[in-house]
């Protein structure tokens, strides 16, 4: 029989029993729409998170505690032996070749007058480091000077949420405000940032790095910013950085271990790449789930249908034709099915990007799609191969 004959008995077929087609499509919708948006949420936090740190530059490295891999002491922590004068001697050395700011960063309670914040993230560096972070800057005042860092002043960069909390109609300039039992005086405000993952980037205070360890009571830093000149000479630097800190018989291959910003996104890729794709899997299960109910309706359908297929046969169909029409039946059910989901899918997906960043690849569309034709064929064989085996006597019999 023709194409076109075939699949107009198979679409009678299905619309004489709506409630059923649509019920069975159901299954299909509900697959197709969790693929398209639980995927598009795993790429879109890749996408989101890429941005973050490609915005930083790509000529800026980080100098981490513990060896390259995650080498854990057998305790199971990090042993952090970086210091001060491992970040100078770094600035020294790489002068003319790349910017170093070391990077101390603890919590603490800030406090201005009767005004309270609590929890800040404190960051203790050198006056260059607004100039490393490209995504740093400084709305109102100034930053500290290396003088200050030297001499250990008591000064203060604010974040923009610590200076809407506790200093909501006057501006902080001048002002003194206290970090634990400690003053300090405010001489900038850093410009807006926003939130990453919830986090506050604003909810911060800069210092002198040399007033942090008094603070803190701590001779180390968590980390060494490395800023080289131009991209070119990453790979020069980072090579150079490490035969410096070598050189100081302190450090070994097991004590830092330096990454760059290639390193850092390779890292970030190959663990949002696996999230996404296990939250493709998981959605897929219930798109083979949706394939197993396609089943079991085109296997009902194929028994309620006994007769009319027995008499089909008597009449002269032959038993492709019996095959390509329930084969054609399960296909349309889940290209229709799949049709619907992408759209739902894609809409959600939009009002998704509302709270969280969100992107509808075209893979990911072209794979639901791909899968839910895949289901359709491969979950509508069986019953069509029952239908096309019936023997057309016995199937005009059937009561």
């Amino acid at each position: 029989m023709p194409f076109n004959e075939l699949f107009t008995l198979a679409l009678h077929a299905l619309i004489a029993n709506k409630l059923r087609s649509i019920l069975t499509t159901l299954g299909i919708i509900i697959g197709v729409f969790a693929i398209i948006v639980l995927v598009s949420i795993g790429t879109g936090l890749q996408s989101y998170i890429t941005d973050q740190v490609s915005g930083l530059g790509s000529n800026l490295m980080f100098v981490i505690p513990g060896a390259e891999g995650g080498a854990r002491t057998a305790g199971g922590a990090v042993t952090n032996k970086l210091t001060i004068n491992d970040a100078n001697e770094l600035e020294t050395k790489l002068k003319g070749q790349a910017q170093v700011a070391p990077v101390l960063l603890k919590t603490a309670t800030i406090k201005y007058q009767n005004q309270t914040d609590k929890g800040v993230s404190i960051a203790g560096t050198s006056a260059n480091y607004t100039q490393i972070i490209s995504t740093i800057k400084i709305d109102q005042g100034t930053g500290f000077t290396e003088a200050q860092v030297r001499a250990g002043a008591s000064v203060a960069l604010i974040g923009a949420t610590v200076n809407t909390k506790l200093f909501p109609n006057t501006s902080p300039i001048g002002k003194n405000i206290l970090i634990g039992a400690n003053r300090f005086t405010v001489v900038g405000v850093l410009a807006k940032r926003g939130s990453t993952f919830g986090i506050d980037q604003d909810n911060i205070v800069g210092i002198p790095v040399t007033i942090a360890q008094r603070q803190f009571g701590v001779n180390t830093v968590n980390a060494i910013y490395i800023s080289a000149l131009n991209a070119n000479s990453v790979s020069f630097v980072k090579t150079q950085a490490t035969k410096i800190l070598l050189n100081d018989k302190r450090l070994t291959t097991d004590d830092f271990n330096i990454q760059t910003q290639e390193s850092t996104l390779s890292t970030i890729q190959s663990i949002t790449g696996a999230l996404t794709a296990a939250l493709g899997g998981i959605a897929a299960i219930s798109l083979l789930v949706g394939g197993i109910g396609v089943a079991n309706i085109m296997l009902v359908s194929v028994t309620e249908r006994t007769r009319e297929i027995g008499l089909r046969k008597a009449l002269g169909a032959q038993k492709e034709d019996i095959l390509k029409q329930f084969l054609i039946e399960a296909i349309f059910l889940c290209v229709l099915g799949g049709s619907v989901g992408i759209l739902l899918g894609y809409g959600a997906s939009l009002i998704v990007s509302y709270f969280f960043t969100t992107v509808v690849s075209v893979w990911s569309v072209l794979l639901a799609f791909g899968f839910s034709v895949a289901v359709g064929l491969i979950f509508g064989m069986a019953p069509a191969i029952k239908a096309s085996n019936l023997n057309p006597i016995e199937a005009l019999r059937y009561e």
